[in-house]
């Protein structure tokens, strides 16, 4: 009696092909996934080098970089994504702001500037100005410039003056590498942590470096990205922001 040639697979057979294809499925994920990471941190990137020049151009044109907007409001509501002068101005008489509020601290006004609300995981953009750099022209105080040898005179197109100086550093997780810097952004990167979101919740259970960076002070951390850390970082250079003021004739 022939034996039949068409036997089919046996279960060992199948199971080494299942696993085969597994394998096989899992490094196609695995690709994929990394090239989507590699895609949203060049897009990431690139939407900061785009929020340092949007907001120089409106420190060019108002004489002053904006103020931060509320971070806890969410998404459609009134005030979401709007400069509020409440973050960097004291509470006077005249105004209706609040005491308590001048902390320069909020996420990027991004319907003020026309840019997007969130980076590409969906988070808001940390922003941090010292107050001088953008309260109203003319409620603008100018100490760093007092000396017991002169006091130049106060700017009048401009919130501040060539001899101003920022109240915020940047370090790598040791050493510092940029100091007196007027005002910073921050992505919270894949895992978000310390950012907001659009319904206006902060994502908690920031750790380390990455806790520095959503502490609400006037230090922050910037370098490679590493398992712990995926934060991404800008600040706009003193420098570069006097002489974009200088050119379009707003200081000295």
């Amino acid at each position: 009696m022939k034996r039949s040639n068409n036997q089919g697979f046996s279960l060992v057979e199948l199971a080494i092909v299942l696993v085969i294809f597994a394998l096989l499925a899992g490094g196609l994920m695995m690709t994929l996934t990394t090239q989507q990471e590699i895609q949203r941190l060049s897009e990431v990137r690139r939407q900061l080098a785009d929020i340092r020049e949007a907001l120089l151009g409106y420190a060019i044109a108002n004489g002053r970089l904006p103020a931060p907007a509320k971070p806890a409001i969410a998404s459609g509501i009134t005030g979401a994504g709007e400069s509020d002068d409440c973050l960097v101005q004291d509470s006077k008489d005249g105004n209706k702001c609040p005491p308590g509020q001048k902390t320069g601290f909020g996420v990027l006004p991004w319907a003020t500037l026309g840019l997007p609300e969130t980076d590409p995981w969906g988070q808001r953009f940390t922003y941090r100005v010292d107050p001088k750099f953008a309260d109203n022209i003319s409620e603008k105080t100018v100490p760093d410039c007092k000396s017991p040898e002169t006091t130049p005179p106060a700017p009048t197109q401009a919130s501040f003056a060539l001899c101003s100086r920022g109240n915020i550093e940047v370090k790598d997780g040791s050493a510092s590498i940029a100091s007196e810097l007027p005002a910073i952004v921050i992505s919270h990167g894949r895992n978000g942590l310390g950012g907001y979101g659009r319904d206006g919740n902060r994502r908690l259970g920031a750790i380390g470096d990455e806790k520095e960076n959503a502490n609400d002070d006037a230090l922050f951390i910037s370098r490679a990205q590493a398992p712990d850390f995926d934060d991404e970082v800008i600040w706009i250079p003193l420098p570069i922001l006097m002489n974009r003021m200088m050119t379009a004739s707003r200081l000295p």
